[in-house]
């Protein structure tokens, strides 16, 4: 199926085109016809099921036949868990309203940083995408009003509850006005969440993508069977053996992310580290520099494999593998994303051997391991 047979404005196919994306992920085939109708959605998807387009593309596109809005009266709120998927979800809309015949302002709002500036900025925002604390800080201080909110996105909602914030969600559900398009996505759905879509939701359209049907069949994943003192160097070979723009490293502690980045710099190789031990500053820099191609190598801890959404990033490399083979999906899955081709590499000591068995077995693809002393020698 293609974007074109979905229902949206020539505007919006024209912005999708131009923005690279080639054909629609499941949920958002399955979603963007109902959204379009006004009905509210119930949408069970993981990370990394193209969600964020899901939503974003049918509010831009119902947001182009109205008028801007006048003052700090918000017209569409998506509530986030974390900063960086406020920062992720922001870049997704404005990646495509800046090929529209309008620029639709956008906003990401998050605590740890000051909230004067996000005050001073928030007038005539259309998209308002808050952490739930921030919002209520900034409701507390009449910086915005809700009475105006037409669309409300819960995006991560078991994520949402799991951190704590139930009682700002339930607050900012009060405020809101009755008539409205709700949608809620969630990755699983305990009794919580249960009581969450119970509040929100009216006869919604129930969308499942399973996460095992999602993972991209366009990866090349290959493995090397290196020794554990012999792992960095390979590292350093391997990121100097092809010409990838951008290149993300996922390791499974902090302390290992900040060597990786130290031995890397020392040797002549642009890198960075993200992980939860950085400022909510440092981290936001982090980003910005690997994204815009300044700094080439990100090393990240696995808080980064649901935090970091580039279209086009080339290759991914597990220097360490995670706990759990779901999070392997979930870092390999920042890469061949929206139709792109994408690699993922990951190194393999004897000690891990195992590990990457199960992963395998679970993920229900074998991966070539090829010997380090054979690197470059592959057919």
């Amino acid at each position: 199926m293609n974007f074109s047979e979905l229902g949206l404005s020539t505007e919006i196919l024209s912005a999708i085109s131009r923005a690279k994306y080639e054909s629609p992920y499941p949920i958002q085939t399955q979603s963007i016809p109902s959204l379009l109708k006004g009905k509210d959605i119930l949408g069970l998807a993981p990370t990394g099921s193209g969600k964020t387009a899901a939503f974003i593309l049918p509010i831009l596109d119902r947001l182009l036949t109205k008028k801007e809005p006048e003052g700090r009266h918000i017209p569409v709120l998506i509530l986030v868990p974390t900063r960086e998927l406020a920062v992720q979800v922001a870049e997704v809309a404005e990646n495509f309203s800046r090929f529209l015949p309008r620029k639709i302002k956008t906003m990401a709002v998050f605590g740890g940083v000051s909230i004067n500036p996000q005050m001073i900025k928030l007038n005539r925002t259309e998209i308002l995408i808050a952490t739930p604390g921030r919002l209520i800080d900034l409701l507390g201080r009449n910086a915005l009003s809700l009475s105006k909110v037409h669309t409300l996105v819960l995006d991560e909602a078991d994520k949402v509850l799991n951190m704590g914030f139930r009682e700002e969600v339930e607050h900012i559900l009060e405020l809101l006005p009755q008539k409205r398009q709700n949608l809620l996505f969630s990755a699983t759905m305990d009794d919580e969440v249960r009581v969450l879509i119970d509040k929100m939701l009216q006869d919604p359209v129930k969308v499942q993508i399973e996460a095992e049907n999602f993972s991209p069949d366009e990866i090349e994943q290959k493995a090397y069977r290196v020794s554990l003192e012999s792992k960095g160097p390979f590292l350093r070979t391997l990121i100097n053996s092809g010409d990838w723009k951008q290149i993300l490293v996922f390791t499974s502690s902090i302390r290992t992310a900040d060597n990786v980045v130290g031995k890397l710099v020392k040797n002549g190789i642009e890198a960075i580290a993200f992980h939860g031990d950085k400022s909510q500053g440092a981290r936001t820099e982090a980003l910005a520099r690997f994204k815009s191609g300044k700094t080439r190598v990100l090393v990240a801890t696995d808080l980064a494999a649901r935090g970091i959404d580039i279209l086009h990033l080339p290759l991914v490399i597990n220097y360490e593998l995670p706990r759990s083979p779901k999070d392997y999906i979930h870092r390999i899955g920042r890469t061949g994303r929206a139709g792109s081709t994408g690699e993922a590499i990951s190194l393999i000591t004897p000690e891990e051997m195992h590990h990457f068995k199960v992963i395998q077995k679970k993920m229900g693809k074998w991966v070539k391991l090829t010997h380090e002393e054979d690197f470059g020698k592959e057919e």
